[in-house]
């Protein structure tokens, strides 16, 4: 995992007492990661092949939307506590992710949030986003969740495969054409 913050190395230090490997960006004042920190973030960081790699871009939900660190889907997670609107108001960030995950789900008997309107307002943005809705404090959702992420591993090998399949393609018809 790497942690985008602007200060303190909070995130991969919680991230590394659970067991896995964790690089913390601080960006000061900006506002955003970028792939050159991620690129170094990178360097430091031991990924088992196949394995995923989640990048925490700094937590706002303005500046990430806007930016390509090289990942295969932008998530992001919007809490109950935050209120229904956050996708109107913050349009780009839905715009650009795959997934949303409506998190804290077990807080709704306490809070005034309307799910339904929220899902609406998020599908205007992005009539094509997937949302789970999850709570990490008891775990609701989270097969989903972790499904959602195999899937994606698989047919992010499975693009891979496909592209190592047409370079050995192009590989052998480079071969046969010199042999002619």
């Amino acid at each position: 995992m790497i942690g985008g913050d602007q200060q303190t190395a909070n995130d991969a230090e919680r991230i590394r007492a659970a067991g896995a490997p964790a690089v913390q960006i601080n960006t000061g004042k900006g506002c955003h990661l970028d792939a050159h920190g991620i690129g170094h973030a990178l360097e430091r960081l031991p990924l088992p092949e196949h394995g995923l790699l989640f990048i925490e871009n700094v937590g706002n939900l303005v500046c990430p939307a806007d930016f390509d660190l090289g990942e295969t889907c932008k998530v992001v997670v919007l809490s109950v506590t935050e209120g229904e609107d956050k996708p109107l108001k913050y349009p780009n960030m839905f715009a650009a992710a795959g997934l949303m995950l409506l998190n804290k789900t077990d807080l709704l008997p306490h809070l005034d949030f309307d799910v339904a309107r929220c899902l609406d307002y998020a599908r205007r943005v992005n009539p094509d986003i997937r949302i789970l809705q999850l709570s990490a404090r008891t775990g609701e959702g989270m097969d989903a969740w972790l499904d959602w992420l195999r899937q994606g591993q698989r047919s992010a090998l499975a693009r891979q495969v496909s592209r190592l399949e047409a370079e050995l393609a192009a590989a052998r018809a480079r071969l046969t054409e010199n042999a002619a």
